[in-house]
């Protein structure tokens, strides 16, 4: 009986200690230079429907159910998901607008696993006609995905989506 006290408290003395070091947020941003000013950059950046001719996860799942409640492009315009294991299921709310500048969204993530997460797009003047877009979102790891963070790197996991979604968006916009 006392070999099985000691496993157990040592199985807790170890989480315990993973849950003390692991990360505690997580921050993925990505940023691509257009060959189109900023006026015609953002307004379309800020346009969530748009997503689905640039986000790679529309090309995970073309066949995804999305619902949307309010006025796109504006604070409170919500889209909804349900997609295959791809892209799972969850919603995305514009939480501000500054225009020419900045878009927040705040994303819920409900499939695979339910996390939220903030979201950002920011454009800025890059000269000579070009805008830089930088796509980014930042979240809190929760026990017990604070000791999975120390196995995953979220920036990998998703640098690359960011990556592949901003050079669609720049083949788009410069077309």
């Amino acid at each position: 009986m006392m070999i099985l006290i000691y496993i157990v408290a040592t199985i807790l003395v170890i989480i315990i200690i993973l849950a003390a070091i692991a990360p505690k947020t997580y921050q993925v941003s990505r940023s691509i230079v257009i060959d189109k000013p900023k006026e015609i950059v953002f307004p379309y950046v800020k346009m969530v429907k748009n997503q689905d001719h640039w986000s790679p996860w529309k090309r995970k799942d073309p066949d995804m159910k999305q619902t949307y409640t309010g006025t796109d492009g504006e604070v409170g315009f919500k889209a909804s998901w349900k997609g295959n294991k791809d892209v799972g299921e969850g919603s995305q709310t514009i939480t501000a607008v500054v225009e020419n500048e900045r878009i927040d969204n705040h994303l819920i993530f409900l499939k695979p696993w339910k996390s939220e997460s903030d979201g950002y797009y920011t454009v800025e003047d890059a000269g000579a006609g070009q805008t830089k877009v930088v796509w980014g979102f930042k979240g809190q790891n929760k026990f017990p995905a604070t000791i999975l963070m120390l196995f995953i790197n979220m920036d990998k996991v998703v640098g690359k989506d960011f990556e592949e979604g901003l050079q669609n968006l720049k083949i788009i916009l410069e077309a």
